[in-house]
């Protein structure tokens, strides 16, 4: 049976090309010439680079290489192409930047060596492969050991710093730190994007009132939940619903105009499922501004209202 090459696979191998290519302009233009490394197999490559004069390419490939096979029991066929075509696309490109520095300054070497590493490895990652061994060792001890993965990353990733604390000097390595941090919030932005979402709780009197607001003008779902208040004894009704970050702000106007006691608690969320919101339109502003323009209206009259009966 032939193989059927869909839009989605060479999206993928577009962006599979595209992020080892950018995770070496960081590598070589800003980590390398500075004695920086990043954390796992690729600072352990750096490292051995350094140390020994072999091409820093050539040694991620070879490096990665046992970490490739291991993938192959534990991930998959499909997997293992993918990584193994990403960690050859870096080692390539790492070769291609060699001796193309940026700068010499460590802080603008820290932050926008991270910065463009971190988007890089994203995009590898946003595209399910990855170009570092450290993920899938992490894995396979995980389940052995009963240790999570992020603890087994952490614990490698503890004695690679300190050995580029020997090896460069406690600077470097502390510089190096700071740039794997930063790498690695920018690859939760790459993967998660800047919709994060908001899950909201929100307690007032108005409970119904808001909701049918927020479901008419914001096109989301709520969930009403019985609640009793503990120092009261009131029972109310309180009102759960998810929004991204760009919706909640309109979500506050909406609450606050309906209901200026209104309590309102937010969280991070990192992951939504289902469908919740038209795709083509996030929220309907003009009917927000208009109820939120009654609303004051309102409050207004309310307030002439009790002076005059005063």
């Amino acid at each position: 049976m032939p193989i059927k090459f869909d839009k989605n696979f060479f999206t993928k191998l577009f962006f599979l090309t595209i992020g080892p290519f950018i995770a070496a302009v960081a590598l070589e233009g800003f980590l390398v010439p500075n004695n920086m490394i990043d954390g796992g197999i690729i600072g352990i490559s750096m490292m051995f680079s350094y140390v020994t004069k072999f091409n820093l390419g050539l040694a991620i490939l070879l490096l990665n290489l046992p970490f490739i096979l291991l993938a192959f029991q534990k991930l998959g066929k499909f997997f293992v192409l993918r990584m193994a075509y990403a960690t050859l696309i870096l080692g390539m490109s790492v070769n291609l930047f060699h001796n193309h520095h940026a700068t010499q300054d460590l802080l603008l070497a820290t932050v926008y060596g991270g910065i463009i590493l971190g988007f890089g490895v994203g995009l590898v990652l946003r595209n399910s492969a990855a170009m570092d061994g450290t993920e899938i060792l992490a894995i396979s001890i995980s389940k052995k050991f009963g240790f999570s993965v992020g603890e087994i990353i952490m614990f490698f990733n503890v004695f690679i710093y300190t050995a580029a604390g020997f090896l460069y000097g406690p600077q470097q390595a502390m510089y190096s730190i700071l740039t794997y941090f930063i790498t690695y919030k920018v690859i939760d932005i790459v993967i998660d994007g800047f919709s994060e979402a908001k899950s909201v709780n929100i307690v007032s009197n108005n409970a119904k009132e808001i909701g049918d607001s927020l479901i008419k003008n914001m096109d989301i779902g709520v969930t009403y939940i019985n609640a009793k208040g503990g120092y009261s004894g009131v029972e109310k009704e309180l009102i759960f619903c998810v929004v991204s970050r760009l919706e909640l702000t309109s979500l506050k106007a909406i609450v606050k105009s309906i209901d200026p006691k209104a309590f309102i608690s937010v969280e991070n969320v990192h992951e939504v499922e289902g469908t919740r919101i038209k795709d083509h339109q996030l929220f309907d502003t003009k009917a927000i501004s208009k109820l939120i323009r009654k609303s004051r209206k309102k409050s207004k009259k309310s307030k002439i209202l009790d002076n005059s009966k005063k």
